[in-house]
């Protein structure tokens, strides 16, 4: 029996191209799933659609107003009264204090503005609106 030559074996190599591949895939696999694990506590309603709509990552009170008009604080019920301490409050703490507004589509124009200018008679400037983005036609 013949014995190989030690020389003659191949050297073991590190496949570079590969690994950057599965290093690319991985890197999109985690920016594609973590915009799924945003953690929004809030509860369901049927938002207007806008095309140009913007998306807020930094929001200090998220508020939902249902069809019915019944105020939620993110996940939580909560009464007109003391939304309304809670958030002036922490407007007096934080000068950027900001109040979004996620009212169903369904919902009367006027009790949204309602509840908007009772927030700023509060004393809070910073608001915005909810929507749900829509594709151009």
């Amino acid at each position: 029996m013949r014995l190989r030559d030690r020389r003659s074996f191949a050297k073991p190599e590190v496949m570079i191209i590969p690994m950057i591949d599965i290093m690319f895939f991985l890197l999109v696999f985690f920016m594609i799933s973590t915009l799924y694990m945003v953690d929004m506590k809030t509860v369901a309603v049927h938002l207007p659609q806008a095309v140009h709509g913007e998306t807020q990552t930094k929001v200090n009170y998220l508020v939902t107003i249902k069809k019915d008009g019944t105020l939620w604080l993110e996940d939580k019920q909560i009464d007109k009264d003391t939304l309304l301490k809670q958030a002036k409050e922490e407007q007096q703490r934080n000068p950027n204090f900001t109040v979004v507004v996620r009212a169903d589509q369904e919902l009367d124009y006027g009790q949204v503005i309602a509840f908007l200018d009772e927030m700023k008679g509060q004393g809070i400037v910073h608001f915005g609106l909810a929507t749900e983005s829509s594709e151009r036609q």
